[in-house]
């Protein structure tokens, strides 16, 4: 599977996909593009692109567009927090489709006190 990794994570992320073929926004030469832009050249290339930005789903109409949108939720973009959830990310991938969007990771909402 063909994967970018959006600029909110980090490149050795790509380390831990290796089963895959993974490249970056930044060695695209595609940093500081906006959402629709990147989507949009990503999915010239590209099956699934990952990010951290959770804003992206509701920003952008994925379905319109030939890729994937995995959107990892961590406490922290830090690679040693991501491994963590590297295993469930590993299963979603196959199972994914165009136009997709699939969450990966802790929920961004806070439990009820």
């Amino acid at each position: 599977m063909r994967i970018l990794l959006d600029e909110s994570l980090p490149i050795e992320l790509a380390a831990e996909l290796s089963e895959h073929d993974v490249n970056s926004v930044q060695k695209m030469g595609w940093s500081g593009l906006k959402n629709g832009e990147l989507l949009a050249r990503s999915a010239e290339k590209f099956d699934v692109i990952l990010t951290a930005d959770q804003n992206l789903p509701y920003q952008q109409n994925v379905d319109r567009l030939p890729i994937a949108v995995v959107v990892i939720a961590a406490k922290s973009n830090r690679i040693e927090t991501l491994r963590e959830l590297v295993p469930d990310l590993l299963a979603a991938l196959p199972l994914i489709q165009p136009r997709a969007l699939i969450r990966v990771g802790v929920s961004q909402v806070a439990p009820d006190k």
